[in-house]
């Protein structure tokens, strides 16, 4: 599965590059990668324009949503296990809200005096403060709610986009208001080679760090008790989700905006097809994320082209009558009874 999802992964990229107003073909579009990547002498088979969009514009954009998709996808999986809950996701527990938030204020503000890393910094914080609350909210009284915590993070989530959407009436800048709000939806259009570097470091050390913890989130599933019962760390193991969960939406969210759903269909879909060990979901999420965000943002861009629609409207689109598809096909999502 890892095998076929990896190339799907690769199909899909190739797409993405390929697709466009300049439709450019696939092996021209190999044939430039190998250039950049290896120092070979260039061939005359393909023009300079082709040459700039491939390396330049659509190859940094395709990358960058296949890291977002993985990042999404693995913290989707993480969230339902830390919260017992198939209905949890960073978008519908406010998670997603929060990192926005703290970004828009960087931007809005001013503040990123140290440029991009200073949103990603405010992005984590305001994930990490975020879900700190709807957590301590969703689970008063000693017990964890798996329905308070979704409507908890509903309503804290609700509040964190008011609070954004505020800070955008204090811009000077018409021209920024409006590239925010587009952001805010979710948007892979300025994606660089630059940007490249830190998600997927973050990924690479969320994915690392939560296969390690493959065995505690699968005992997890069973309740807190059982998962105690068999040598685990209960709130060490829940302190480490809470901080790789924050870390790697806030990285994601301060590149891209706020993408909903990815994190809620890709779990259960991937649940499906290889049931709900962690040790076998971590490593299919990521390419099955990956995969679905590349495809997602080739729509966005081809179906209303020249114009872009923002991605978080097309997952919205797309993901809603999936997910309806999931819930009704067992009964539940994923194999998991609600």
């Amino acid at each position: 599965m890892v095998v076929a999802l990896a190339a799907t992964l690769v199909a899909a990229v190739t797409v993405a590059v390929a697709v466009g107003p300049l439709a450019i073909p696939a092996g021209t579009v190999w044939r430039i990668i190998a250039h950049h990547v290896t120092g070979l002498p260039r061939e005359v088979s393909w023009t300079d324009m082709q040459d700039t969009v491939v390396w330049q514009l659509r190859l940094p954009r395709a990358l960058l949503a296949a890291l977002v998709g993985a990042g999404l996808a693995v913290v989707g999986v993480a969230t339902q296990a830390l919260v017992r809950n198939p209905l949890a996701d960073p978008y519908l527990l406010g998670i997603s809200s929060g990192a926005a938030t703290g970004a828009v204020l960087v931007i809005i503000t001013g503040l990123s005096v140290f440029g991009a890393p200073s949103a990603a910094a405010a992005a984590f914080a305001g994930a990490l403060l975020t879900f700190m609350v709807v957590y301590w909210l969703g689970s008063r009284g000693g017990s964890m709610a798996p329905l308070r915590l979704v409507l908890t993070g509903v309503a804290v989530g609700y509040a964190l986009y008011g609070i954004a959407h505020y800070l955008l009436t204090q811009a000077d800048n018409p021209g920024q208001t409006n590239s925010v709000l587009f952001w805010l939806l979710g948007s892979l259009g300025k994606a660089q080679w630059a940007q490249l570097g830190l998600p997927a470091a973050v990924l690479a050390a969320g994915v690392l760090l939560l296969a390690g913890q493959a065995r505690a989130m699968n005992a997890l599933l069973v309740g807190d008790e059982t998962a105690a019962s068999l040598g685990i760390d209960v709130e060490r193991v829940r302190r480490i989700l809470f901080a790789l969960t924050s870390l790697v939406t806030g990285v994601m969210v301060s590149l891209t905006g706020a993408i909903g759903f990815v994190g809620l269909v890709v779990p259960h879909a991937v649940r499906l097809l290889v049931g709900s060990d962690h040790r076998r979901v971590l490593p299919v999420a990521v390419f099955g994320g990956g995969a679905f965000v590349v495809l997602i943002d080739v729509v966005a861009r081809l179906a209303l082209a020249p114009a872009e629609l923002p991605i978080g409207v097309v997952t919205a689109v797309v993901g809603a009558p999936v997910f309806l598809w999931l819930l009704n096909r067992r009964g539940g999502l994923g194999g998991v009874e609600l």
